[in-house]
């Protein structure tokens, strides 16, 4: 009887020699079936792109997920200040002998509106131009005066211009009765009152063996128009988006936008160029990085009569999905930034998993086996500005531990997975070769081993 050592290797022997036939074909098919089959990371159209690591800064997408809210007393008018007065304000006047009886009370009003105080007098609007229309005098201009500078002006105008009234013993009042209003236009498109918006995605996670996928993304959008008035003391960007639904929902662009101004005529020219175009576009945008300036004036939220503000609807951004991974269309969230690990998940996508079916139709969590190896080559085809293509490559297993190789996906990027040609051989090696060795050292005289392999067609 042999020793162990020895009948190991009488045994390997004998394995090797009855199937040196056996052997000798499995390395043929090992290289010819996989191109006579059109293996995909043989044939891959893709494979070769641009290493992230050489991507250019022109070619990798903005980071989202580190801006926040604008502080939002960015979107109020400046506070401080007395209020000026203008054209379309109503004072309440009361003059002795002319606005009223000598002796008797002034009328008293109190407004409707709860930031106002009471205001006596006779209601007198101020003209367009600013001036104050008073019995007795010319008319007194208080555009740009606070109410009691006006008042002054009054009393100036009754008795040092003119000896109507004694101040001494008679009463001038002037109080602030009604702030002239300014009407915005205000256009939505993101339906901030009823809420229907609506953004629907579906489809199975099945990583092999797809019959059928169902995959919707649908947004929808409800426009509203309102024309708001606004008290000239409340007139900002603030004050519309709080009395129209607030701030931009997700189905809207995270700016507001201000058209000023508008088409006049220009009296003298031909018919056909008789309108002039002094229209101004202003952009507000609602999040900046953390330390950033604000980037834009802080008079140019203050609205006027005849301003526009436009809140415009998002377009669906998607990105889309093929060869390993379902083959879907994927929405993108508007604030959020979305890796290409989370991507291959959000779809439901083979990661680190063995290449085991995802979706677990078949009722098998874990193969029999060490499995197959999970694909890692990930192929981002990219629009650049100038309406090129670029393809750049993911290594998905390097993407997992260094985030510099786990790069932003954009709106319009397909990312399409596909094996190695190491990874491909490996799983064709796990598919086709089965070795059963079972060896008996323990028992004397008694030691076998087997090996077979199953081939394509057999």
């Amino acid at each position: 009887m042999g020793s162990p050592k020895s009948s190991c290797r009488s045994l390997l022997f004998g394995v090797n020699r009855r199937n040196g036939g056996i052997l000798r074909t499995l390395r043929f098919w090992i290289l010819v079936f996989p191109m006579l089959s059109g293996c995909a990371s043989l044939t891959n159209p893709v494979a070769e792109g641009i290493p992230v690591r050489l991507l250019p800064p022109e070619l990798q997408t903005a980071a989202r997920d580190q801006q926040r809210t604008i502080p939002l007393n960015w979107l109020k008018r400046p506070s401080g200040g007395e209020y000026r007065l203008g054209g379309g304000d109503i004072l309440g006047i009361y003059i002795d002998g002319v606005l009223g009886d000598r002796g008797t009370l002034p009328p008293v009003m109190v407004p409707d509106a709860a930031n106002l105080p009471p205001s006596v007098g006779v209601p007198i609007p101020i003209r367009e131009d600013g001036t104050l229309p008073l019995p007795l005098v010319a008319p007194i201009q208080v555009g740009g005066m606070t109410v009691t500078e006006a008042e002054q002006a009054i009393i100036e105008a009754y008795s040092v211009k003119r000896k109507i009234v004694r101040i001494d013993t008679e009463r001038i009042l002037v109080t602030l009765m009604r702030p002239r209003y300014e009407r915005i236009l205000v256009i939505r498109q993101d339906n901030p009152k009823d809420g229907t918006s609506n953004t629907t995605f579906g489809g199975t996670g099945n990583f092999r063996g797809l019959s059928s996928l169902s995959t919707t993304a649908s947004t929808t959008h409800a426009g509203t128009g309102t024309a708001i008035d606004l008290p000239a003391n409340e007139n900002d960007v603030l004050n519309v988006l709080a009395r129209t639904g607030g701030l931009p929902g997700p189905t809207a662009l995270n700016e507001i936008v201000i058209q000023r101004g508008g088409y006049r005529y220009s009296p003298g020219a031909s018919p056909e160029g008789n309108l002039t175009d002094s229209s101004e576009t202003i952009r507000i945008p609602l999040r900046v990085n953390p330390g950033e300036p604000r980037p834009f004036k802080p008079e140019d939220v203050i609205l006027r009569t005849g301003d526009i503000v436009f809140i415009e609807a998002r377009l669906a951004e998607v990105y889309y999905t093929a060869g390993l991974l379902p083959a879907r269309e994927v929405p993108l969230p508007r604030d959020v930034d979305i890796t290409a690990v989370e991507a291959v998940t959000r779809c439901g996508g083979p990661l680190v998993n063995g290449g085991i079916n995802s979706s677990n139709l078949s009722g098998q969590i874990v193969s029999r086996g060490l499995g197959h190896p999970s694909p890692s080559l990930l192929s981002v085809l990219r629009h650049t500005p100038d309406g090129r293509q670029v393809n750049i490559r993911v290594d998905l297993h390097r993407a997992l531990q260094d985030p510099t190789e786990n790069i932003l996906i954009q709106a319009g990027d397909v990312l399409i997975l596909q094996e190695t040609p190491g990874e491909a051989t490996a799983r064709f090696l796990t598919n086709v070769i089965t070795l059963n060795f079972v060896a008996d050292l323990f028992t004397a005289g008694s030691s076998s081993g087997s090996l077979g392999a199953g081939l394509p067609g057999n």
